[in-house]
């Protein structure tokens, strides 16, 4: 034999992996043709059962690590939640000594629902736990003012309540959207899903104000002037989610548009001002043709620098 077996032993697991050069190949396939005892060896390092056998080990250990921490989550959760309660029974004693039956005592149930919400939830939580935690924030924060709205026999409730749930929506929404088990089902429109959420929960906040609001033309002046914000965000979203070419480009393209669309939701809103307040001098500061210009400008040289830098990319990567 040309060479050593302990050189070539050293050489078997490249041999075996493929990942020597065809000239080592061709040593090691010689050498195997005439010693029994290297054969054995690479019969060995073949054998799929120590792979299988690591990593059925290493799958245990990450089970068992797995619950340990589960456990010591639930044990944490069950501990808070605990301390949360010493509250609320205080509470409920001492409503029930005083006389007054069961009142103020649900709305410092309700309240309590909010901290445990944010440390409960997600220790006890075995899965979801992003979701889970803010939709039960939501839930707690509007129940506390269902309840606090009962006890004080207001009307509140309807204009706060959608008006919270905007608020929540718009910060919350973008990471529920990114989130199991809502990730799974919206694929790659989760944009589109948080902007439609925002969208539904303004108009609802809008529609249940105006219940509350004794004016008979809340609703056409509130819906002027929201509408077109309304429609002028989705243009903003559409052309920085959807139109191609470089950042600058998009810039150039929302200012332009922002300018054009600005100008003429301007002289919706100055119309309807007019028309539907009573006030004969109406204080409004309106937009410009100067201003459309001056965004047109400053977005035409936006767009352009963008196109610039974007052509010159391209022409790079090509050569």
């Amino acid at each position: 034999m040309k060479y050593e077996c302990n050189v070539v032993q050293d050489l078997l697991p490249l041999y075996k992996d493929d990942v020597c050069s065809d000239e080592t190949k061709k040593i090691v396939k010689e050498h195997l043709e005439e010693c029994e005892s290297c054969r054995t060896i690479l019969d060995k390092l073949s054998d799929t059962h120590i792979d299988e056998l690591i990593v059925r080990e290493k799958d245990e250990v990450i089970t068992s690590q797995s619950k340990y921490f589960k456990r010591k989550s639930a044990l944490a959760g069950s501990i808070i939640a605990g301390v949360f309660a010493i509250p609320i029974l205080v509470c409920l004693i001492v409503n029930l000594a005083s006389g007054h039956a069961l009142t103020w005592f649900f709305i410092v149930l309700a309240a309590m629902l909010i901290p445990s919400s944010l440390f409960v939830v997600p220790l006890m939580a075995t899965k979801n736990r992003m979701f889970l935690t803010m939709t039960s924030f939501t839930a707690s924060v509007i129940l506390l003012l269902g309840v606090v709205s009962i006890y004080t026999h207001g009307r509140w409730f309807i204009t706060a309540a959608p008006a919270v749930l905007f608020g929540l929506t718009m910060v919350f929404g973008p990471f529920i959207a990114c989130r199991r088990p809502v990730n799974e089902y919206l694929g790659n429109k989760k944009g589109l899903a948080a902007m439609a959420a925002d969208t539904i929960t303004f108009f609802l906040m809008m529609f249940c104000i105006g219940i509350n609001v004794s004016s008979p033309n809340y609703y056409p002046m509130a819906f002027a002037i929201s509408v077109p914000l309304v429609i002028m965000a989705w243009l903003m979203f559409l052309i920085i989610r959807y139109l191609p070419g470089h950042g600058l480009t998009k810039a150039g393209v929302c200012v332009a548009a922002l300018s054009i669309f600005g100008y003429a939701v301007n002289r919706v809103i100055e119309y309807f001002i007019l028309h539907f307040t009573e006030d004969t001098v109406v204080s409004y500061t309106s937009y410009s043709v100067t201003d459309l210009i001056i965004g047109l400008l400053v977005g035409a040289v936006f767009a352009g620098i963008g196109m610039v830098i974007y052509k010159g990319k391209n022409k790079t990567e090509a050569e």
